[in-house]
């Protein structure tokens, strides 16, 4: 039997639905075709990630930053490269470039 895979958008609409308690969790699991114990799971990761909401983007920034970084070292270390094999062409061509 093939695995379902849901949304995040459906997992959250879930989690939501079970946070504001106007269905039991059988109700929902009912509704939105899945395991009453996958109803719980999602509502367990959606108050425990919560909190995530609310940092502002730092954590997106912190990775943005390093993927500059490593950006950045590749383009030095590519210049570097570029230099030498300039260097290197035209003395083995034995003129200018």
């Amino acid at each position: 039997m093939k695995r379902r895979k849901f949304s995040a958008k459906m997992k959250a609409e879930v989690a939501i639905e079970a946070l504001r308690n106007d269905a039991t969790v059988e109700e929902l699991a009912q509704k939105f075709g899945v395991h009453p114990t996958q109803v719980r799971s999602w509502k367990t990761d959606f108050i425990a990630n919560a909190e995530k909401v609310f940092l502002n983007g730092s954590l997106k920034r912190e990775g943005d930053e390093r993927h500059i970084a490593e950006l950045e070292r590749k383009v030095g270390q590519q210049a570097i490269e570029l230099d030498f094999l300039k260097k290197n062409f035209s003395r083995y061509r034995g003129g200018s470039v």
